[in-house]
């Protein structure tokens, strides 16, 4: 985004001329800041979604100096009559965001003193921009973390109610892209249900370092004030306090661990939507998606695109993009805080905002799938998807499974050249390539007798698929 204009997402944004930023924080400057660097420098422009994590931690932080005697009651209830009035008017849009008070912290302090006088003032005592900022991340990230975590569960509720209704549904499996084995369409959902479940055990995981307090770490050396870390960390919701200053205010690790696991997670999507984009291309013709996710041409009218798939597919690159970023945003920053952090905020808001829109639509898209079944079965025809089964049956039989693999290919190059299927080869013609063969061999070489020999848990065995899906319901409620 570039700074030279700014958006303005949900509230007005004012140059106020009043309102010079060089006087926001220090009357060391002798003269006003230039339009251009305050146009550069500011960020309320997109860091004013953090306002409900700022004023939550102002209050605590309130709540916290007049319990340790550092403000009186009456600094407190001004304290608190002012945020909720503030509160009250970004909600209904009637907040005037100043781009000279460059952030969403300086702005919220700005009207507060104005609406209640000295006790705004004492606000801001024992902490600084630094920490306060860390915390407002923090904070926000929480909520959408367990916002995601939701989301997550809905894609993999999706998946599973479709997988519940094709465990006998046989479609190919493939290796490097060639039919490989029959598996059931169920299973080869449910493998997608196990990719986002652990990206949601990832996010609980990443939400264990996100909810650490930096408040109280001020500027980068903590606070003479006798501040209580641990009841803001209690009023607040979290789970403990970061131990050092310094790393308290310079550490943004849970920003990239965060957009690491997002990154992960819209792999899943980008595959997910890759298969789909081919299921439903005429050389597989597997699946059809509802209309309300596909579009059509401009000049083609037979056309129906899987666009949504397609794009969700390249947004993964978009959120990987910001995890690159960021990593380089922090691999040269010296302790302490360094204004590269206020890079952190766009590419975080992005990669959020994009992975909850992503797995919003494609729940909803996965649902609205209708399964070609016959077209799977005809696919997983081709290939000689039965080989395998083939050389296990002589396993059974007595071979050594290297000989058997050597006569599986004898039988193949057989059937490749007569143009049938293994279980169209006659019955002397197996036999020819090795005796061990009998009549049962042609169980073994169909497509349904295949899925049912591969039993062992996690196998595509239609009892063990349904009894995966039982177990993804239950986990997930």
């Amino acid at each position: 985004m570039s700074n030279a204009s700014l958006p303005d997402p949900s509230n007005r944004l004012s140059k106020d001329p009043l309102a010079n930023k060089a006087q926001a924080w220090s009357a060391l400057f002798s003269e006003p800041m230039s339009e251009l660097v305050k146009r550069y420098t500011a960020s309320v422009g997109f860091d004013q979604r953090l306002w409900r994590a700022d004023i939550a931690g102002s209050r605590a932080h309130a709540e916290m100096l007049a319990a340790q005697g550092v403000i009186d009651a009456q600094d407190l209830a001004d304290i608190q009559r002012g945020l909720a009035q503030i509160s009250a008017d970004i909600e209904a849009g009637n907040f005037e965001w100043k781009l000279d008070l460059e952030d969403v912290h300086l702005n919220i302090e700005a009207r507060l003193t104005a609406l209640v006088g000295d006790a705004g003032k004492r606000l801001h005592t024992g902490r600084s921009r630094n920490d306060q900022v860390a915390t407002d991340v923090r904070l926000w990230l929480r909520g959408e973390i367990d916002q995601l975590a939701g989301l997550l569960a809905e894609m993999q509720r999706a998946l599973v109610e479709l997988a519940a209704q094709h465990s006998d549904t046989v479609m190919p499996g493939y290796t490097h892209m060639q039919v490989a084995q029959p598996v059931s369409f169920a299973h080869h959902l449910l493998a997608y249900v196990e990719m986002f479940a652990r990206d949601a055990d990832r996010l609980v995981d990443v939400r264990k370092r996100v909810n650490q307090l930096p408040l109280g770490a001020a500027a980068l050396a903590g606070t003479s004030y006798p501040l209580d870390r641990e009841r803001v960390a209690r009023t607040l919701g979290f789970d403990g306090i970061c131990q050092n200053s310094l790393d308290a205010v310079s550490d943004r690790d849970f920003a990239l661990e965060f957009s690491a696991a997002a990154s992960i997670c819209m792999i899943h999507v980008s595959r997910l939507s890759e298969e789909i984009v081919l299921w439903m291309s005429q050389n597989f013709g597997f699946i059809d998606l509802a209309d309300r996710y596909c579009t059509g041409s401009s000049i083609m009218p037979q056309k129906r695109n899987p666009d949504v798939a397609e794009l969700a597919r390249g947004k993964s690159g978009r959120v990987i993009g910001h995890l690159m970023g960021l990593l380089t945003l922090m691999k040269g920053q010296p302790l302490t805080y360094n204004k590269d952090n206020q890079e952190d905020k766009e590419p975080l808001f992005d990669t959020v905002d994009t992975l909850a829109d992503t797995l919003r639509i494609m729940a909803e898209m996965v649902g609205g799938i209708t399964v070609k079944a016959d077209a799977m079965e005809r696919a997983a025809l081709k290939g000689y998807a039965t080989a395998t089964d083939l050389a296990d049956y002589l396993v059974k039989k007595g071979l050594a499974f290297r000989d058997a693999h050597e006569a599986v290919a004898h039988a193949v190059k057989v059937a490749i050249q007569r143009g049938v299927d293994l279980s169209e080869l006659q019955l002397a013609e197996l036999q020819a390539l090795q005796p061990a063969i009998s009549d049962d061999v042609f169980e073994a070489l169909t497509l349904r007798g295949s899925l049912a020999a591969r039993k062992v848990i996690g196998g595509t065995a239609p009892v063990q698929v349904l009894a995966q899906v039982a177990r993804h319901r239950q986990r997930l409620g």
